[in-house]
């Protein structure tokens, strides 16, 4: 069947059901959002029969972090109440269920339901918890065929983990086409799990947290120790556990320990689920976390400033959060490897290594022990468990780091048993649960007894498959890859992947030898952040130094390589995720096209160290503008569009907002979903462009700048914005020189310039930022403390 999804429903308003809605409208899909009508509500007034819909969509809108990537998208949400709109479902093709989690009142809705839909039509359930099965009881064969559960992780647009869980009667065409949907429109990890309780992603990230709970319980932790050893050092999200259970909420997590302690009996970890006497004290005194303003963790405010307080489990009490230090996490630091790392963390003889050694032998054994029951494959362990909780490695993953045979015999020491199927494994002489060939990452089939693709990533590019056996040069920063047909990758590998000499170096590499032997060249990488910009440490010290002919040099080099990237003989695609600022942005700019991921944060955020745009994007933000400017405008408030853009460091909070923010451009940048077909779209745009017979651009030397008029405005804004006490004098001095840039100087009429005039202006702008006291010290303060210093 050649399905389609151009309009959903979404049935229930509240958290979840509001931000799923904003999700679809994000990725262009029209939605109806349905609730429940208020008591009492007035027979012909549609706004207070919608009240409790709208105000739900209202409250998600403004909520932070946004559910929706540009402002506008609201505008394909439509909503209303069960009983005047339910009978809209009908122009439906998809319709997901996020009501109040009780069985009863989902098969009422159900039943309601299929007096509307039109047959064909997939119905979902967003259930956590309720077996999936039991919801279709009493429907018709063509509902059950067209009904399984889709759990959306909160908050949906962040968290990438959708698990499809089908019961015996769902089709097998329903189930593949939301896997490939799911993964590809929707950007998300989709997992296909089964109707068991909790199902993957839950059933092992609550193990694995009321674990340590246990563990902590019997040897005395303290949360803060335990947030330590169990964030980016093993590559967990920074919230850690602790901070993470405060933003979930102490009472979700009861609920579902609580639920799998009920509904799985036979579960050899039952007992695990069991809460802890003072996470129950916790919950009667209402210290769920963030929703009640304390949890493991709480926020005073001590002489208007901010002091952090931890929980004593023992006393209950509040203290003042401890830092925290450990011997095996300091001989860790210099190890960037994450699977090395955790490798000797594990190995550690003191009391970090004692925990990392029983929370994950205890983790690997009871994932192995799942198997068959949640699921038939160990990579689907590992996907929800990633995706649905953040971890870079899943269990599987981490055990293969650590080396599957020794880990075995170390586990059974401790008196655990791990699956026989992995026994069984290790006897037909297979010692991983994962290999790489060909660039592709295979995983061991259980039932096969043999190494198998994992379904679905047949059109993935991964650079950690096939950087090991296609890397043709590297140096200290950035490696270039073959990724085929022609087209080399360059990624980076610094800190934050900040971009200095040695990134710069890599990239006028690649583009020598993409021009020689290649047909086209993609930025791209798979780090956290594509970049967080140039080197300010870096900068910092040529400036403190006062070598200044030297930061000329290096600035000069900056921009010459992103003009270079611009004017190559071969195209260069640029592909952002995350992160992509200041140096990151500019080579944005620069690029011939821009293939970035919905979650690019893209911004010149110079302003903020006391600069301003010095790697071609002050000149580039002028040549766009040069290029805006058409008979008949007001130029010189496309010209204040453009200046505040930069003077305010606006970062994009989606790649679609950076259209609107001048970073990208319609019509010639895109943007990408998911993120595992990133460099694969990128790859193949680049390669379009070179089949289309791409054309080495000519430098400009038509760019009109307004000259006094604008620089007038510049000066005249800064001024005003210091006499309201918005800025600081410094600020003004930076605005000064910006506007001075971006206006082509003091010039008395609009006139044509070159490129190269407004690098020439805008690197001398920023070495003169550079001899300022203030700039020194913001850009201090960023790297001391990583705080915005406005002066």
């Amino acid at each position: 069947m050649n399905r389609a999804i151009k309009k959903i429903a979404v049935l229930g308003s509240g958290v979840m059901g509001s931000r799923i809605a904003c999700h679809f409208a994000n990725i262009g899909v029209e939605v109806l959002l349905l609730d429940i009508l208020p008591k009492d509500a007035p027979e012909n007034d549609k706004i207070k029969r919608n009240k409790i819909v709208n105000d739900a969509l209202d409250a998600a809108l403004k909520s932070t972090p946004s559910p929706i990537y540009r402002k506008s998208f609201d505008r394909r949400i439509s909503t209303g109440n069960f009983e005047d709109n339910m009978k809209d479902i009908a122009s439906c093709d998809w319709i997901i269920e996020v009501v109040i989690e009780r069985l009863d009142i989902k098969q009422q809705v159900f039943a309601n339901v299929e007096k509307f839909r039109k047959p064909g039509t997939i119905v979902t359930s967003n259930t956590s918890g309720i077996p999936i099965h039991l919801m279709s009881e009493g429907r018709s064969d063509d509902f059950k065929k067209h009904f399984c559960g889709t759990h959306f992780f909160n908050p949906p647009r962040y968290l990438r983990l959708l698990e499809i869980i089908p019961t015996a009667d769902t089709s097998q065409e329903v189930i593949d086409f939301l896997m490939h949907y799911g993964e590809k429109f929707l950007g998300k990890t989709t997992v296909l799990a089964k109707d068991t309780p909790a199902f993957i992603g839950n059933r092992i990230g609550v193990f694995s947290i009321m674990h340590i709970l246990q563990y902590v319980e019997q040897t005395g932790m303290t949360v803060e120790e335990v947030d330590k050893l169990t964030g980016p050092v093993i590559g967990h999200p920074k919230s850690a556990t602790f901070r993470t259970t405060d933003v979930v909420g102490l009472d979700t997590l009861v609920l579902v320990a609580n639920g799998l302690a009920a509904n799985a009996p036979n579960d050899e970890e039952n007992a695990t689920f069991k809460v802890p006497e003072f996470i129950n004290k916790m919950v009667e005194n209402k210290w769920l976390g963030s929703k009640t303003g304390q949890g493991f963790f709480k926020k005073d405010i001590v002489d208007g400033k901010p002091d952090f307080m931890a929980l004593d489990l023992k006393s209950l009490e509040y203290k003042p959060s401890q830092k925290i230090k450990f011997a095996a996490l300091d001989a860790a630091k210099p190890i960037d490897d994450l699977r090395t790392r955790i490798k000797m963390l594990t190995a550690a003889k003191d009391k970090a290594g004692d925990f990392y050694r029983a929370t994950f032998y205890a983790l690997f054994a009871y994932a192995s022990n799942r198997i068959p029951e949640i699921t038939d494959d160990l990579y689907k362990i590992d996907d929800a468990v990633k995706a649905g909780f953040g971890w870079e490695l899943g269990p599987f993953e981490t055990w293969d780091a650590l080396g599957v045979i020794e880990t075995v015999k170390a586990i059974e020491a401790t008196g655990k048993k791990v699956a026989p199927w992995v026994h069984d494994m290790l006897a037909s002489g297979i010692d991983t649960f994962y290999k790489v060939e060909n660039g592709k990452k295979l995983y061991y089939n259980i039932q096969d007894k043999a190494y198998k693709l994992i379904p679905g990533t047949e059109s993935f590019i991964l650079l950690d498959n096939i950087r090991p056996t296609h890397t043709i040069w590297k140096n200290s920063g950035t490696t270039i890859t073959d990724i085929g047909d022609g087209i080399l990758n360059i990624e980076f590998h610094t800190k934050m992947n900040a971009i200095g000499g040695e990134v710069l170096e890599g990239i006028n590499k690649a583009i020598d030898l993409a021009e020689k032997d290649y047909r086209g060249l993609v930025i791209s990488n798979e780090g956290e952040n594509f970049s967080a910009g140039a080197n300010v440490a870096m900068i910092f010290m040529m400036a403190v130094e006062q070598e200044y002919d030297e930061l000329d040099f290096a600035i000069r080099q900056f921009q010459n390589t992103m003009m270079r990237i611009r004017y190559s003989s071969i195209p260069v695609v640029v592909a952002p995720h995350n992160m992509a600022l200041g140096g990151g942005c500019e080579m944005c700019l620069h690029a011939d096209m821009v293939v970035a991921h919905a979650e690019s944060y893209i911004g010149l955020v110079e302003f903020g160290v006391g600069l301003i745009p010095g790697g071609g994007g002050s000149k580039e933000f002028t040549v766009r503008l040069s290029d805006e400017l058409q008979e008949g405008d007001i130029e010189l408030n496309n010209f204040r569009n453009r200046f505040l853009t930069i003077g305010q460091a606006k970062v994009s909070t989606s790649a679609y907002e950076a259209f609107d923010l001048g970073y990208l451009r319609p019509g010639k940048d895109v943007v990408v979903m998911s993120l595992n077909r990133l460099l694969a779209e990128a790859k193949a745009h680049c390669l379009a462009l070179a089949n289309d017979g791409y054309t080495r651009p000519v430098p400009r030397k038509d760019i009109k700048v307004l000259g006094n008029e604008a620089l007038g405005l510049g000066y005249v804004g800064a001024n005003t914005m210091l006499s309201g006490h918005y800025i600081s004098e410094h600020d003004v001095k930076i605005s000064q020189k910006l506007a001075f840039v971006m206006s082509g100087g003091d010039l008395s009429q609009p006139t044509q310039v070159s490129e190269q005039y407004l690098l020439d202006m805008e690197r001398e702008a920023f070495l003169s930022l550079c001899t300022e006291k203030k700039t020194m010290e913001r850009l201090q303060s960023i790297l001391n403390g990583g705080k915005v210093l406005r002066n």
